[in-house]
């Protein structure tokens, strides 16, 4: 796994199966049953996996970010490449879905919207950055689109303005004094975004979409790489860099940090829950993941553990190794 902050190399499908990016291969663990199958694997050896993303409907479907700018859509249960989506020019960090429309950051600075449904993919492109996008999240109503990149902005987008001609962006907010990357709505308040900032600006901002307004800051203390809400209980789960390398629980709104699970060597560069809500994966530069009991059962007196499914390693050879 790649240790680079600008990539999202995770992705819990609703079919239970997690998507694992190890340079130039993806690999599917199924979760029920423990297989793992190598998906594609890129030709070229300077090319790299640069994100990956599960369509929501479904779970058959998986975008896949190339280093060559190029977004591959898989049918996965037949093991074949549909299409190859252009307009790029550069590697493609970051991807998020809105139904039929698949959105990508790349670090050519540019947001594309791509419609899977035509021939001529590209139906939006939006140049508000100035740096590589990193972070691209759409809101649970489809309403919002947030983006985040290297040039320490954050940007809200409305849905319409992200077709079409007009794509400028509702807001720009300049507060975090770092590269934007972890992004996460809520899904217990509607139009509530939660933002992480890089090593230089180590906080996580509560935001109004509507509105732009920004609702809170707290200082984590050190590089925020990714973030989850709890899907039962308003609490964010925040994974971390450089020093302690660890997984914080936070209570929202007041944000009394509830526990911090440590057990990575290096910094916790993704985060992915299944769908079920019960298990939060995460992937570091340390070449391992590991699986958190953090949000389950969380009506019934639940606690935070480490490690309560199982680990697993990513070996040299590129290799999957989930025991």
């Amino acid at each position: 796994m790649m240790d680079d902050y600008y990539l999202n190399l995770l992705s819990w499908s609703p079919a239970n199966v997690l998507a694992v990016a190890l340079t130039q291969s993806v690999y599917l663990w199924d979760a029920s049953t423990g297989g793992i199958n190598e998906l594609m694997t890129l030709p070229a050896a300077a090319d790299y996996v640069s994100s990956v993303s599960w369509m929501p409907q479904g779970g058959n479907h998986l975008a896949v970010g190339t280093s060559d700018g190029i977004v591959q859509l898989w049918d996965v249960q037949t093991g074949k490449q549909l299409r190859s989506l252009r307009g790029h020019s550069a590697r493609v960090g970051a991807l998020s879905w809105n139904g039929p429309l698949l959105t990508s950051g790349s670090k050519d600075t540019t947001i594309i919207n791509h419609d899977i449904r035509v021939q001529n993919n590209v139906v939006g492109t939006m140049r508000q950055h100035s740096g590589e996008v990193c972070g691209l999240a759409w809101s649970p109503s489809g309403d919002f689109l947030a983006s985040g990149a290297n040039d320490n902005t954050l940007c809200i987008y409305d849905a319409a303005s992200t077709t079409g001609s007009t794509t400028q962006a509702r807001h720009v907010l300049t507060e975090h004094q770092a590269a934007v990357k972890a992004l996460a709505w809520s899904p217990h308040e509607r139009n509530l975004l939660a933002s992480g900032g890089g090593t230089a600006d180590r906080c996580i901002k509560f935001w109004n979409a509507p509105s732009g307004a920004l609702l809170n800051s707290v200082d984590t203390g050190s590089q925020v790489c990714a973030l989850q809400w709890s899907p039962f209980e308003k609490e964010l789960l925040s994974s971390h860099g450089y020093a302690e390398n660890q997984l914080c629980l936070w209570k929202y709104p007041t944000m009394q940090k509830m526990k911090e699970l440590k057990g990575h060597q290096s910094r916790v560069l993704h985060m992915a829950t299944s769908p079920d809500g019960s298990l939060v994966c995460s992937g570091a530069a340390d070449e391992t993941l590991r699986f958190w009991n953090v949000f389950a059962s969380e009506c019934k007196g639940r606690k935070a553990e480490g490690l309560a499914s199982g680990s697993s390693s990513l070996s040299r050879s590129g290799k999957l190794n989930i025991r």
